[in-house]
């Protein structure tokens, strides 16, 4: 789900114009802070998705 897909229950607007406080600290909630630990355990996960596939290969072919 994205942050422009959110509704606020406070002021029934759309959470990515923060019209009020409640708005503003669920777009700073969904929106920089969770990027942040995300994208270094993607890149974690890939790596260790790439080592798992190189040792599978050489474990067929060897």
């Amino acid at each position: 789900m994205r942050r422009d897909d959110l509704v606020c229950a406070n002021c029934s607007g759309p959470v990515s114009e923060a019209r009020c406080p409640v708005c503003r600290a669920a777009r700073d909630q969904y929106g920089r802070g969770a990027q942040r630990f995300y994208a270094p355990l993607w890149l974690l996960l890939a790596v260790l998705a790439a080592v798992i596939g190189a040792f599978a290969l050489q474990a067929r072919f060897a």
